[in-house]
């Protein structure tokens, strides 16, 4: 069996950070986890086309940061800010905290992997064609200096009953 290393554990501490900052006695460590995913899980199936690429959370004793990256600031935070207050009330009903909603802008979207990659599915669920979809968004990320990307999409590629996978790289 392979011995596979998860990306992101690899890169902890070295280029990437925690999801979630805080820290936790033994007996509510489950329940911050829980709430953790109860708050992630509402942002993205709440807060969609909005280009939200990471949710961040912090806890401080009675108090809870949400932090979310975006790269349409505006569509989150809707006119007069009214959709925040929205997304702190029902976070609140999560977490019995306090809660502090931050959106910080992602000021270069092609540059964002995930978002990268919600684009090309987007693209593939109104049936552009595959290799069109991959290339633009290779074109667009080099074109803002990236140093490299590779895309691969796999599945029923162009209609055809047998599933297989498609990918390219540059840089």
């Amino acid at each position: 069996m392979g011995q596979k290393v998860n990306p992101v554990g690899f890169r902890l501490g070295v280029n990437r950070t925690w999801d979630s900052i805080w820290f936790a006695k033994k007996s509510e460590y489950g329940k911050y986890l829980i709430e953790d995913y109860k708050i992630r899980s509402f942002i993205k199936d709440n807060i969609k086309n909005a280009g939200v690429s990471e949710v961040v959370i912090e806890r401080s004793s009675k108090k809870c940061t949400v932090s979310i990256h975006t790269s349409r600031p505006g569509f989150v935070i809707g006119k007069k800010g009214s959709d925040i207050e929205k997304i702190k009330k029902k976070i609140s009903k999560i977490t019995k905290d306090e809660v502090s909603v931050n959106i910080k802008e992602i000021k270069k979207p092609e540059l964002n992997a995930y978002l990268v990659a919600e684009n090309i599915a987007q693209q593939l669920e109104k049936r552009v064609a595959y290799r069109r979809a991959m290339k633009r968004a290779m074109q667009g990320t080099m074109r803002l200096g990236a140093k490299g990307i590779k895309v691969c999409v796999s599945g029923r590629l162009a209609g055809n009953d047998i599933a297989r996978s498609e990918w390219l790289r540059e840089g």
